[in-house]
Protein backbone atom coordinates (compact mmCIF):
# COMPACT_ATOMS: atom_id res chain seq x y z
CA UNK A 1 0.00 0.00 0.00
CA UNK A 2 2.12 3.31 -1.16
CA UNK A 3 1.10 6.16 0.73
CA UNK A 4 0.32 9.39 -1.18
CA UNK A 5 2.27 11.30 1.52
CA UNK A 6 5.44 9.94 1.21
CA UNK A 7 7.33 12.35 -2.11
CA UNK A 8 9.45 9.95 -4.11
CA UNK A 9 10.97 10.76 -7.64
CA UNK A 10 8.33 9.08 -10.12
CA UNK A 11 9.74 7.22 -13.36
CA UNK A 12 6.41 6.25 -14.50
CA UNK A 13 2.64 7.14 -13.91
CA UNK A 14 -0.48 6.02 -15.84
CA UNK A 15 -4.38 4.83 -14.35
CA UNK A 16 -3.21 1.75 -12.96
CA UNK A 17 0.33 1.64 -11.84
CA UNK A 18 2.77 4.21 -10.71
CA UNK A 19 6.49 3.20 -10.45
CA UNK A 20 9.00 5.26 -8.05
CA UNK A 21 12.47 5.03 -6.96
CA UNK A 22 13.16 3.51 -3.51
CA UNK A 23 14.04 5.95 -0.96
CA UNK A 24 17.63 5.82 0.15
CA UNK A 25 18.64 5.30 3.65
CA UNK A 26 18.04 8.85 4.18
CA UNK A 27 15.13 9.08 2.70
CA UNK A 28 13.34 5.83 4.86
CA UNK A 29 14.97 6.95 7.68
CA UNK A 30 13.05 10.37 7.25
CA UNK A 31 10.15 8.67 5.82
CA UNK A 32 9.86 6.55 8.98
CA UNK A 33 10.49 9.17 11.33
CA UNK A 34 7.73 11.28 9.47
CA UNK A 35 4.96 7.96 10.14
CA UNK A 36 6.21 7.42 13.99
CA UNK A 37 5.58 10.92 14.33
CA UNK A 38 1.82 10.31 13.84
CA UNK A 39 1.58 7.74 15.80
CA UNK A 40 3.50 4.51 17.48
CA UNK A 41 3.87 1.23 14.94
CA UNK A 42 5.31 -2.10 14.68
CA UNK A 43 7.73 -3.07 12.01
CA UNK A 44 4.69 -5.00 10.47
CA UNK A 45 2.84 -1.72 10.56
CA UNK A 46 5.54 0.32 8.98
CA UNK A 47 6.29 -2.61 6.36
CA UNK A 48 2.65 -2.47 5.61
CA UNK A 49 2.40 0.91 4.52
CA UNK A 50 6.01 0.94 3.19
CA UNK A 51 5.79 -2.48 1.56
CA UNK A 52 6.92 -2.06 -2.63
CA UNK A 53 9.70 0.77 -1.27
CA UNK A 54 11.38 -0.94 1.55
CA UNK A 55 11.65 -4.44 2.71
CA UNK A 56 11.25 -5.31 6.55
CA UNK A 57 14.90 -6.27 6.99
CA UNK A 58 15.61 -1.80 5.56
CA UNK A 59 12.98 -0.84 7.97
CA UNK A 60 14.56 -2.65 10.63
CA UNK A 61 18.23 -1.44 9.94
CA UNK A 62 16.99 2.10 9.84
CA UNK A 63 15.08 1.70 13.24
CA UNK A 64 17.80 0.26 14.57
CA UNK A 65 20.26 3.34 13.63
CA UNK A 66 17.14 5.84 15.05
CA UNK A 67 17.04 3.89 18.08
CA UNK A 68 20.51 4.11 18.25
CA UNK A 69 20.99 7.86 17.95
CA UNK A 70 18.02 7.73 20.56
CA UNK A 71 15.51 9.29 18.26
CA UNK A 72 13.42 6.51 18.26
CA UNK A 73 12.56 3.64 21.30
CA UNK A 74 10.23 0.59 20.97
CA UNK A 75 7.95 -0.39 24.25
CA UNK A 76 7.64 -3.97 25.62
CA UNK A 77 5.45 -4.54 22.71
CA UNK A 78 7.40 -4.00 19.77
CA UNK A 79 5.82 -0.49 18.97
CA UNK A 80 8.41 1.92 17.81
CA UNK A 81 7.55 5.92 18.67
CA UNK A 82 9.67 8.39 17.91
CA UNK A 83 10.92 11.63 20.31
CA UNK A 84 9.59 14.91 19.43
CA UNK A 85 12.65 16.72 18.96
Amino acid sequence: MYNKDIVLHKLYEDDEVVVVVAPNEDQLRDIILRLLRERPMTVRELHSILSGLASEDKIRYALNRLAEEGIVESDEEGRYYAYYV
